[in-house]
């Protein structure tokens, strides 16, 4: 099990945009929802009391830029250059996924804690909810591209099927019941070939 994340991770050239939004996303990983305050942040990240407040003036503001953070963190989990190749069909999906999977279970699990948090605390502020699933479309599209590449047959029903799959086991091995038990790579990659074989090797359309 990979260590425990700092408290502000960042690189150096890190805005303090970033670091507060970074900062706040480890908290909601270590803390859950009630340890995430402008205070709190403002004293794990180092900074002058204050700080947070006069870049998020309100609560959900600062919830809004933990989730944009969120995304664009998640988004770097693959490198552009390792993105499939759309000629390599189900296997170098699966592969892709896989890859992508592991890590967020791995040395990016932080990020899935805190964004169960973030999801649930959606369910409580339609303001947020609204932004949050504008994030999370983004997702959506990109593996709505990656299996219309691929040669899927119905695109759109296919992702929810993806997206269920992959989310369903990353809360179980996160948080759920399988939490002390991270698939390895290979089986995550047998799991993937299996669910994208059905869906890609299938004939009806729609």
């Amino acid at each position: 099990m990979p260590e425990r994340p700092p408290v502000s991770p960042r690189a150096p050239s890190s805005s303090r945009a970033e670091l507060i939004a970074d900062t706040a996303i480890t908290l909601l990983a270590e803390r859950g929802m009630r340890g995430l305050t402008h205070r709190a942040v403002d004293e794990a990240a180092g900074l002058p009391q204050g700080s947070t407040s006069n870049h998020a003036r309100t609560r959900l503001a600062l919830l809004e830029a933990t989730v944009r953070r969120q995304a664009e963190r998640e988004a770097q989990t693959l490198m552009p250059t390792e993105m499939p190749d759309p000629e390599g069909g189900a296997e170098a999906l699966a592969d892709t996924l896989a890859r992508a999977l592991h890590r967020a279970l791995t040395e990016h699990r932080h990020l899935t804690v805190s964004r169960y948090e973030l999801a649930l605390e959606a369910t409580r502020r339609p303001e947020l909810r609204a932004f949050y699933d504008q994030q999370g479309a983004q997702f959506r599209t990109m593996v709505e591209s990656l299996l219309t590449a691929a040669g899927s047959p119905a695109p759109r029903r296919h992702t929810l099927s993806l997206v269920a799959w992959s989310e369903g086991l990353m809360f179980a091995c996160a948080a759920g019941s399988y939490h002390a038990e991270v698939p390895s790579l290979d089986e995550l990659r047998a799991g993937f070939r299996e669910l994208l074989g059905g869906m890609l090797g299938c004939g009806e359309r729609g």
